[in-house]
């Protein structure tokens, strides 16, 4: 005979609704520092789908925002000529490393051409140091701030080693141990670093265009889903493009939004079957399907011949 919990846990399943915190109860019997990559699909791929890529999609933001950075991707062309595509190779490569591990030929592959495009431009360990902190840090403060709930600390852990991982495949040197360390790294970084450059200016712009065409920000005129974009960026992001200050109203009409979308999902129940990236609406480029060995950018060897890299940093 089942007892009470039992029967209420049955219930449920049984109605395809388990508790809330079906998957809070699973990461509580991961330990962060050897399950971190288990804890992180977790929190991509079940817990926060829509909120972790809306944050990395604003931490691209912050980067642009130095200008060693956003001037590089402007000299490239990437981010203003071709900002879906760019958008979503970058977007698809990662997933690729987080859904197959680093350890699979598909995630060595898409962690090699991510090597392989660095490698094709003097970017220092700092600025790389800097980005791979944005991925750690604007996810934990975006789900603080308008998540159904907060990440955890055994979560907050796990990120960090995770792109900890991550960093040392791509050869990045002194990436601090916590994401407390990670968090007061980015901090610094950005108060010495942060600048107007109009070219770096132009690589945003041209990613806030593309944001308005995605579902269901297409449903309404691009330059109000701008102006909502806007509302989320902090003062010194703002002041780093010199973006006009969204209004107080404007701010909370968006905090607004996210609150009534954080109180509904409070109210579902826990997703069970993984959202992958490449399933979003706003991925595009690749309706027939792609490889990730062909995702990226490559270094020209010839007239109207592209190959990849001639050197390659340590997979």
């Amino acid at each position: 005979m089942r007892s009470p919990t039992q029967s209420t846990t049955w219930r449920r399943r049984e109605r395809g609704r388990l508790p809330r915190d079906f998957w809070l109860r699973r990461l509580e019997q991961l330990d962060p520092e050897t399950d971190y990559a288990e804890i992180y699909g977790i929190i991509v791929r079940h817990e926060f789908p829509w909120d972790l890529n809306q944050s990395l999609s604003f931490a691209l933001f912050r980067t642009y925002a130095v200008p060693s950075i956003g001037v590089l991707l402007q000299q490239t062309g990437e981010f203003t000529e071709r900002t879906q595509k760019r958008y979503d190779d970058t977007t698809l490569l990662l997933d690729a490393m987080g859904e197959h591990g680093l350890d699979s030929e598909e995630g060595r592959a898409a962690l090699r051409r991510m090597n392989q495009m660095h490698a094709m431009y003097d970017i220092s360990n700092d600025d790389l140091r800097y980005v791979l902190s944005t991925f750690v840090v604007v996810p934990i403060r975006w789900l603080d701030e308008h998540g159904w709930r907060p990440m955890t600390e055994r979560e907050k852990v796990a990120s960090a080693l995770y792109y900890r991982d991550l960093g040392r495949h791509m050869g990045i040197k002194d990436m601090p141990g916590t994401w407390r360390e990670i968090a007061a790294l980015l901090d610094s970084y950005e108060a010495e670093h942060f600048a107007y450059d109009p070219r770096a200016r132009e690589v945003a712009d041209a990613t806030l265009r593309l944001m308005a065409t995605f579902p269901p920000n297409d449903k309404a005129p691009a330059r109000l889903v701008i102006r909502f974009s806007r509302a989320f960026m902090d003062e010194p992001l703002l002041a780093a493009f010199r973006y006009p200050r969204p209004t107080a109203a404007e701010r909370r009409a968006a905090r607004a939004t996210l609150r009534a979308r954080a109180a509904w999902l409070r109210r579902q129940p826990p997703r069970l079957t993984p959202l992958y990236v490449r399933d979003l609406p706003n991925i595009r480029s690749y309706p027939g399907g792609y490889d990730v060995r062909d995702l990226g950018t490559f270094a020209p060897t010839g007239p109207g011949r592209m190959s990849g890299c001639p050197h390659q940093p340590p997979a």
